[in-house]
């Protein structure tokens, strides 16, 4: 089995970001310069876990346990270091030895040189070519001037990879004289077969929208058509592949995700054009499914990213019944109780696109902010469609109606305000009202769980929803994990220390001498080839003089110093946690010569002290065995001197 170099190991912790990883397993959320969430090691009700995506590492200031990207995987899905690199390989696409095993782990990620990894880089090769003939070729002329016409700047472009695949057969023969495998084209979905065998481009006279996984590869493409054409559909999609299943992507979760950790939400939209729009307008958030109803797959996956789903669909009648199909599935599904929901409702006749283009988008912006409605204020809106509600007759009808929509709701006080605001609207006595309420809720079951209501009128501004649990994808958890995810969360707040964690890291003059000196051992060759001249020099604490040793061996392999790929060459998890604390204390600031010298002064003074009591006690015990009282009575009184003399120094640290 092949050996991996460090550089090559370093190469695969740099292929991915941290975040991204651990946003898999964990909800993660801004909190300053790190992002936060629920630690899954241990039973956390206060978000403790800190994810560094400057340093690439991750500290619990409960638990403690911190590490790599490695560490990560190698603790919650119990793998190997081997295994855990291989996985991370995986998702940066970074290719191991062929004669590299990591173990028995099922691959659930393409690796590059496997049927997956090449289709992969097929259609990276298909997506750099539909571009250049769009930006490039007078060909992509008609296609160029559609996308502008839609507001779609250079930039918004490049940013998506959009692309036009002309009239004429031109992939097919791209392609085949790069030397790709027949049948990998034939399994790629971006060919058809005639009934001979030969193969043609299955894209014509479209422009091109490339669909990428979840680390923004492009895995199929979905073709809308330039010319209106009565035989063929307005969309054209890639058909499922190996590494296509339109149920288990979301357009634009790659860059969305990332964004949803900033601002805690994702956004809904029906099209990718509405994506790629509100992307344009600094709506970095929005997310569309593949032209069907949302699946529990995809589902999943957004459950995974964040607490809260706005949905915002078109402002017209089928808008409007998409949204309640969309809401439906939601409350249906395994995840219902995880997401918090809220509906952004666009202007009749309007969808995100042209209003952006109308409004611009700061407008936009504003009016996603300002204008989310809960699930229930949309419903009773919903339910007005098309009734005449000064008529008496259908005004009842109404009423009785949303007063079925509000019995679901199980929050008491959510229900009165619900029909506080019916009774205003429209004039009729709450208490009415509140009689029919109550008359619906002894006849159904449980009601579902609550839906927070609105601070004026049928939207607003309601109480943040409780934060969901972390959700595993692939991973089997025990069922202590499984029993605490169905737990109900609090929202992430700042992480602060406890008084007994802030007790903890208080610190006497040696040890921050040592902590000090040994974060400039790690960021100055000056301070490394300093202490290296000095053969008698060793820390007074064990773990400083180990993670001491192990930096000058890593800086045989390394010139500079770098958290993540020392945390991976510390094997000790609590060196690991030792090393995580010096970083999170912000020791690693300029440490001047001056310093220096006083941390050496410090430690040097302390450390033979404490061997020479150390050997006394020794020799002490040496001498009670061979009943040597004239020697016990010697090394008794230098052993007091000496407790005296530390006794000083600790006097000395503490003034």
């Amino acid at each position: 089995m092949a050996r991996l170099s460090q550089e090559l190991i370093d190469q695969v912790r740099q292929s991915v970001d941290i975040a991204d990883v651990i946003s898999q397993d964990v909800q993660l959320q801004r909190q300053g310069k790190n992002l936060v969430g629920h630690c899954p090691f241990h039973e956390d009700n206060t978000p403790s876990f800190s994810v560094s995506e400057q340093k690439q590492f991750f500290y619990c200031f409960s638990c403690h346990r911190s590490g790599s990207v490695f560490d990560f995987l190698m603790e919650l899905h119990h793998l190997s270091f081997p295994q855990a690199v291989e996985q991370v390989a995986k998702l940066g696409s970074v290719a191991l030895p062929n004669d590299f095993q990591a173990g028995a782990e099922p691959r659930t990620e393409p690796v590059p040189d496997s049927q997956q990894g090449r289709l992969i880089k097929l259609h990276q090769t298909t997506m750099r070519l539909y571009h250049h003939i769009l930006m490039n070729t007078p060909a992509g002329e008609p296609a160029r001037r559609y996308l502008q016409k839609r507001g779609l700047t250079q930039e918004l472009i490049d940013q998506f990879n959009l692309g036009y695949a002309p009239k004429e057969e031109v992939l097919k023969a791209v392609l085949e004289k790069e030397g790709h495998d027949y049948q990998l084209l034939r399994r790629s979905g971006l060919f058809t077969e005639d009934q001979a065998g030969s193969l043609h481009d299955r894209f014509h006279d479209r422009v091109m929208f490339p669909l990428k996984d979840g680390q923004g590869r492009p895995v199929a493409f979905s073709g809308r058509l330039l010319q209106k054409n009565a035989d063929a559909p307005k969309y054209l999609n890639s058909p499922e592949t190996p590494i296509f299943n339109k149920r288990r992507l979301i357009f634009n979760f790659d860059l969305a995700k990332k964004a949803a950790r900033e601002n805690g939400k994702l956004l809904l939209f029906e099209g990718y054009m509405d994506v790629i729009s509100a992307y344009g307008a600094g709506v970095h958030n929005g997310i569309a499914s593949m032209g069907t109803s949302l699946t529990d797959e995809q589902l999943a996956m957004i459950v995974k990213t964040t607490a809260q789903l706005n949905i915002c669909y078109d402002g017209d009648a089928p808008g409007q019944n998409a949204i309640e199909r969309a809401l439906k599935l939601i409350e249906a599904s395994a995840v219902a109780n995880q997401l918090k929901i809220r509906v952004v409702q666009l202007p009749t006749g309007q969808d995100p696109d042209e209003y952006i283009q109308q409004n611009g988008g700061v407008k936009f912006r504003d009016y996603l902010k300002n204008t989310e409605e809960t699930p229930t204020a949309f419903r009773l809106r919903y339910l007005r469609q098309g009734l005449n509600l000064s008529n008496q007759a259908e005004l009842l009808s109404y009423l009785n109606a949303a007063i079925g929509v509000i019995a679901k709701v199980s929050d008491p006080v959510a229900r009165d305000l619900y029909v506080q605001e019916l009774a205003r609207e429209f004039q009729v006595n709450p208490q009415n009202l509140q009689q029919q309420l109550t008359t619906q809720l002894q006849k159904q079951p449980a009601p579902l769980p609550s839906t927070a209501p609105p601070t004026s009128q049928w939207s607003g501004n309601p109480p943040a929803a409780p934060k969901r649990q972390s959700f595993n994808g692939s991973f089997k958890r025990t069922a202590y994990k499984q029993k605490r995810q169905a737990k109900v969360r609090p929202a992430p707040q700042a992480v602060t220390l406890t008084a007994a964690e802030q007790q903890s890291l208080a610190l006497d003059q040696t040890e921050r001498a040592e902590r000090l000196l040994l974060t400039a051992v790690l960021h100055d060759y000056g301070t490394r080839a300093q202490l290296k001249s000095m053969p008698d020099f060793a820390f007074v604490h064990d773990q400083y003089q180990e993670l001491y040793q192990q930096a000058l061996n890593y800086f045989t392999e390394h010139d500079e110093y770098d958290l993540a790929s020392f945390l991976d060459y510390v094997d000790d998890s609590a060196l690991k946690t030792t090393l995580t604390q010096l970083d999170g204390l912000h020791a690693e600031e300029a440490v001047s010569p001056a310093a220096i010298d006083d941390c050496l002064r410090i430690i040097m003074q302390k450390t033979p002290l404490t061997q020479k009591i150390a050997q006394v006690k020794l020799a002490l015990q040496e001498a009670k065995a061979r009943s040597d009282h004239e020697l016990i009575t010697q090394l008794t009184i230098e052993l007091i001197q000496l407790y005296r003399q530390q006794q000083r120094l600790k006097t000395e640290e503490t003034s």
